[in-house]
C-alpha cells in the first residue's frame, strides 16, 4: 500500500488500485462479468480497472465496487483516495509541455515504465533512452527525426531526461539491465566529444548505481539471440497480478505485447543474451576502451 497517497503519482495509484480491486473481487468469489452486470457496465471496464489501464478512475466507481466486495471502511477510504489522485493530478507525461511530442503508444508505455520494478532492454543501434545524455539525445533526434523544430527537440529532450528519474527514485528505484550491441558503442552519434561524454555517462551510471547493470555483445561473438532487433521487457512487483510485458517500436508505430507465449520468448531471448554477453566488469572495460578510441 502507498503510505502517502496525496503525494503519490497517479500512475502508481492506478497500479495499486488495480491490484487491490482484483484482490477484493477474487476474495469475494465473483467474476468480472458478474460484477459488470451488477454495475450495469461492460466487463471490459472492470478488466481495464484491474489492469490499471484507465487514465482516470472515478471515485464513484470505486465506492460501488467496494460495496459489492464488502471492503473494510479503512481500505475503502484508501482506494477512494487512489481514485481521487487520478482525477486531480496528472502524470508528468500528460502535462501540456510534453503531450505534443509523445505518441499515444509511447504515452501508454510511460505509464507502465513509471510503475515497473525492473526493465530489461536490448538495444542494437543506439544507447537506451534511460542512459542517454542530453547532447546525445539532441544529435539523435536531429538525424532520426529531420524537420523537427528546435522547440520540439527541446521537448523530446525533456521527455527523455525526465524518464530517467525512475533510476533515482528514493523508494524502490527501477532495476535496469541493459544489453547493448557493440555497434551502440562504435556508431558515432553527434561529434566525438558527444560520444565520449555519452559512453562515460554509461560507465559512471553502471558503476555507481547498484540497480543498473550493463552488458555488451561484442562483434567477435558472431550471431546472437538479439539479432531480430531491439526490445524491452517490463516486470512488476505484483507479478501474480501484472504479468511482464514487452514493448516494441519502429518508425511508424509502438506497441505492447502481452500474450504470454510471446512474452516468454522474449524473456528467454534476454536470458540467453545475458549468458551470451561478457559480464558487467568486462563490458565496462569494453565501454572504457571505446571511449579512448573516439
Amino acid at each position: 500500500m502507498i503510505e502517502d497517497v496525496g503525494a503519490a503519482a497517479p500512475a502508481l495509484c492506478r497500479l495499486q488500485l488495480a491490484v487491490e480491486l482484483r484482490r477484493l473481487r477474487i476474495a469475494r468469489g465473483v467474476t468480472a462479468s458478474e460484477v459488470a452486470k451488477r454495475l450495469v457496465v461492460s466487463p471490459s471496464k472492470i478488466n481495464r480497472l484491474e489492469a490499471g489501464e484507465n487514465g482516470v478512475v472515478e471515485p464513484a466507481d470505486v465506492i460501488a465496487l467496494c460495496e459489492i466486495y464488502a471492503a473494510e471502511p479503512e481500505l475503502r477510504a484508501t482506494l477512494v483516495g487512489y481514485a481521487t489522485v487520478t482525477k486531480t493530478k496528472k502524470d508528468w507525461w500528460q502535462e501540456r509541455e510534453y503531450a505534443p511530442v509523445i505518441p499515444p503508444g509511447f504515452k501508454a508505455y510511460l505509464g507502465q515504465e513509471a510503475t515497473a520494478s525492473a526493465l530489461h532492454n536490448y538495444e542494437a543501434e543506439y544507447v537506451p533512452g534511460l542512459l542517454q545524455t542530453e547532447p546525445y539525445i539532441r544529435a539523435l533526434h536531429r538525424r532520426a527525426h529531420e524537420g523537427l523544430s528546435q522547440e520540439e527537440i527541446d521537448r523530446l529532450v525533456a521527455v527523455r531526461t525526465t524518464r530517467q528519474e525512475v533510476l533515482h527514485r528514493k523508494d524502490s528505484p527501477l532495476r535496469l539491465i541493459a544489453i547493448l550491441n557493440e555497434a551502440v558503442l562504435r556508431r558515432r552519434v553527434g561529434s566525438a566529444d558527444v560520444m565520449r561524454e555519452q559512453l562515460q555517462h554509461i560507465a559512471d551510471i553502471a558503476s555507481s548505481l547498484p540497480n543498473v547493470r550493463v552488458q555488451v555483445v561484442p562483434f567477435e561473438a558472431g550471431e546472437h539471440p538479439g539479432m531480430n532487433g531491439a526490445f524491452t521487457i517490463l516486470q512488476f512487483r505484483e507479478r501474480d497480478t501484472f504479468a511482464p510485458i514487452v514493448y516494441l517500436e519502429n518508425l511508424s508505430d509502438a506497441w505492447v505485447v502481452r500474450k504470454q507465449a510471446d512474452v516468454d520468448r522474449y524473456e528467454e531471448a534476454f536470458t540467453d543474451l545475458q549468458a551470451f554477453a561478457p559480464g558487467h566488469p568486462e563490458s565496462l572495460s569494453m565501454i572504457k576502451k571505446a571511449i579512448e578510441e573516439f
